[in-house]
């Protein structure tokens, strides 16, 4: 008899409903701003109204003094220095010094109500000595005056210089140099919840915060630092998050002072920012001013690449120093680049700080990299297309910078977007103000290292059978919108052979669910479904061994699939899940299993190599078609044809969802977003943002959002769950360069600065009518040292030896 095949996957490859798609759109899903406790307190803060001055004196006599008011604190009450980043400890709850830009905490008020607290917040009266501000990258190296931190930087209180290879070499043999300038302008995520935490403090002494955070773990460490506090005494959890996008990935000062006012008070506390104040606290994309410069060889090769990134970090670290590291990390993992240099440094200004936001200091340098290349195929005469392929990396290699490339579909997602697009036969053939842009890109599958650098695992998850069928997950992760529960709800299933349905998850608390790191840098899906296969396969194991001793069969004879187990002859009885969990307890005693994981080792022999390294990348193709109205300067993206190197689709249409918002976000960075300030010196306070609001801050709606055409390129990488890699971030990377070249294809001219607004399009045209150059963007550097270069010998290819290299010389 012939036995029919069984499918490959029961679950995966399927487009499962949301595990919270009903409770989000229904209404019923509970945030952080919508939880009530019994004699719970409201919390607001005293914001800084100054960029940068000294705090004289703080006098909170009257607001103690209001009726309704619970307790005052200011910066004397919480001293301590915290920071997300070891090497960043220079935040603190409310500042005792000085402030550092408009919008820092100086106090904090608990009351009645917000109302009272907001009445409070205007009878506290603080005193400031002005400093000198700084509000730029150039301002900020450049201008005397007290630097906003203390160090012997300066406000340059990163820097870094690398070389892989010998540049000056690489780029005096090529045929063509070339070098151009950019500048990626910051802005905000947006997230559609504002923060909010409630914080409760126990008569046995132990913290609970409830808070939308995308990083219980790295809360629950900072809380407890900031309040000096043992992090047993402390518990972290977060509800449902309405959208974070890298905005809610460490401890903010409204949530600090919650806690701090729970336990003066002895009441539950709640803190929920305005609008306003969300811009405020930032943490979105560093402004980044690049220069690149390129060898190449007559037929569009690439002989070598000097880079240079000049970070504009705000006013303290948050993620900062990784932040600067990745504006340098991966120009290496789309093209082959045989010699590379990157120096970079990131400043500080009196702005709110910068920090992670989708794809955290890598959107910038792929933006400069991919204008730059399209700008060179036009130079050398070579379609883009043809040159792009000419360079593209290939699976299996080592970078120059030493960074491990597994699967790599990026070749097959340019095919893909450029046939459909019809490319080739439209690229630079379209009438006027008509134009179509082309760019690829790249992302990490997780950071190879944690924070805090250590051995133990990145993320673990727990599994319990419960007799009834029912199986619990706990995790540490947390959904951000992104479907990270319905991917740990399809991978179980997957693996352990039960019905999604049958599934219990708890998640994103410190006290109830093992370490997740947070959900940042696209690792949930890699690291945190690799550690839930692990568990569940251990527990899939005791369930159909207990059923192989019950029907004397060997093991290989049984089948299990959705929640059944039965021989693959189709003879005997059927046993259902609970059966099997019965039979599988009664040998084995009470079934739980953990799964974890952490990264291989990867990166280099050199200062710096923990940034850039994963344990995969995802690759990207984009092509953009434009309308450009030559009058008005006027952009409409009319077609988006985007394909993304996704390993496995687990949930196929939880990828594509994901794709359409990182292209329409990207689309907000492409034209109109960017947070501004206040620079013009004079009677008004300089800092102050010109926007805070989601009327000003100009984001793309359903109107402006085009045509879009996903495609899903599976190369099953061999190190992902089930072969599945990110999607969350990489898809926005392409997207922006690829708007700026299709308006150039549309009128002729270069836009090296976002946002690509009408104005500076006009401009750009005006210039070529003038006959000046064609183009709007950064015309010079700042003035700066860099530090001495580490020079490292590029590795060995994979498969001969391993890749090792040497550090010649090092800073």
């Amino acid at each position: 008899m012939t036995l029919a095949t069984e499918p490959e996957f029961d679950v995966v490859g399927t487009s499962l409903t949301r595990q919270d798609g009903l409770s989000k759109t229904s209404g019923n899903a509970r945030y952080a701003d919508d939880l009530k406790l019994p004699r719970m307190g409201f919390c607001r803060l005293l914001r800084g109204t100054r960029p940068h001055a000294r705090i004289l004196s703080i006098d909170t006599s009257a607001a103690r003094a209001l009726p309704g008011v619970f307790a005052v604190i200011t910066g004397a009450d919480m001293p301590v220095k915290y920071g997300v980043l070891p090497v960043g400890q220079d935040e603190q709850a409310l500042c005792t010094d000085k402030v550092r830009y408009v919008g820092d905490a100086v106090a904090a008020v608990a009351a009645v109500d917000e109302e009272t607290a907001d009445r409070a917040l205007d009878l506290i009266d603080v005193a400031y000595a002005e400093l000198p501000t700084y509000l730029s990258i150039e301002e900020g190296l450049t201008r005397a005056g007290e630097p906003i931190h203390e160090g012997k930087y300066g406000n340059a209180h990163r820097a870094a210089a690398l070389e892989f290879g010998d540049v000056d070499a690489a780029l005096s043999d090529a045929e063509h140099v070339f070098e151009d300038t950019y500048f990626f302008q910051g802005n905000t995520h947006l997230p559609l919840e504002q923060h909010a935490c409630v914080a409760d403090w126990s008569p046995s002494g132990r913290l609970t915060l409830w808070s939308s955070t995308q990083s219980p773990h790295y809360v629950h460490k900072e809380l407890a630092k900031a309040l000096e506090l043992r992090e047993d005494q402390v518990r972290v959890v977060a509800p449902p998050v309405g959208g974070g996008f890298g905005g809610k990935l460490e401890l903010f000062q409204h949530e600090a002072a919650a806690a701090k006012l729970a336990m003066l008070t002895g009441r539950p506390i709640k803190a929920a920012l305005n609008r306003e104040e969300v811009f405020y606290c930032h943490r979105g994309r560093h402004p980044v001013l690049m220069w690149v410069k390129t060898g190449w060889t007559e037929d569009g090769r690439i002989t070598g690449m000097d880079f240079k990134s000049y970070v504009d970090g705000g006013a303290y670290m948050s993620y900062g120093a990784a932040s600067l590291y990745y504006t340098g990390a991966l120009q290496t993992v789309c093209e082959h680049v045989p010699a590379y240099r990157w120096q970079g440094v990131r400043v500080l200004t009196n702005k709110p700080p910068c920090g992670p936001k989708r794809g955290h200091g890598t959107p910038q340098p792929r933006y400069a990299l991919e204008c730059h290349f399209d700008t060179v195929a036009e130079r050398l005469g070579i379609p883009i297309i043809e040159l792009r392929r000419k360079n593209f990396l290939e699976p299996n290699t080592k970078t120059v910078n030493y960074l491990r490339i597994t699967s790599n579909g990026l070749r097959q997602c340019v095919d893909i977007v450029t046939r459909e697009s019809r490319f080739d036969a439209r690229h630079g053939k379209l009438p006027f103000g008509k134009g179509i842009g082309f760019a690829v890109g790249a992302y990490l599958c997780g950071a190879g290292l944690p924070l805090y650098w250590n051995d133990m695992p990145h993320t673990s998850v727990d599994i319990r059978l419960d007799r009834s069928g029912v199986v619990t997950v706990s995790c540490g992760q947390i959904d951000i919108g992104q479907g990270s529960n319905s991917m740990l709800v399809t991978v179980v299933a997957e693996a352990l052979g039960c019905r999604p349905e049958q599934i219990s998850l708890i998640s994103a608390d410190t006290d109830l669910t093992p370490i997740d790191l947070g959900s940042y840098s696209s690792r949930v899906t890699f690291m945190a479904g690799n550690a839930a296969i692990s568990a569940a396969t251990q527990l899939r194991n005791l369930l159909v061994n207990a059923a192989a001793d019950e029907l004397d069969v060997p093991v290989d004879e049984l089948v299990m699939r959705r929640g059944t187990l039965w021989r693959r002859d189709g003879l005997g009885p059927r046993l259902t899940f609970p059966e099997l969990v019965k039979l599988a307890e009664t040998r084995n005693g009470a079934l739980t299993a953990t799964g974890s994981y952490k990264p291989p080792k990867l990166g280099g022999p050199f200062k710096g190599s923990g940034v850039g390294p994963s344990p995969a990348y995802s690759y990207s193709a984009a092509v953009v078609e434009v309308d450009v109205d030559p009058e008005t300067g006027w952009v409409t993206v009319e077609r988006v044809w985007l394909a993304h190197d996704i390993g496995r689709a687990l949930n196929p249409v939880l990828v594509e969802g994901q794709i359409e918002g990182s292209i329409y976000m990207a689309l907000g960075e492409a034209l109109m977003e960017e947070q501004e300030f206040r620079g013009d010196r004079g009677p008004r306070v300089l800092g102050v943002h010109r926007i805070p609001s989601m009327l000003e801050y100009k984001s793309p709606t359903t109107f402006e959002t085009p045509e879009i055409h996903t495609f899903l390129v599976e190369t099953l990488d061999p190190e992902g769950p089930f072969g599945a890699k990110e999607v969350g971030q990489g898809p926005l990377l392409p997207v922006i360069p690829a708007v700026a070249n299709a308006v150039h294809d549309a009128v002729g001219v270069r836009i090296d600065e976002t946002p690509i607004t009408p104005e500076k399009v006009l401009r750009a045209l005006e210039a070529r009518a003038e006959g000046k150059s064609a183009r709007y963007g950064p015309t010079k550097l700042p003035s700066y040292a860099f530090p001495r270069l580490i020079r490292v010998k590029p590795p060995l290819p994979l498969g001969e030896g391993g890749g090792e290299g040497a550090v010649e010389a090092e800073a």
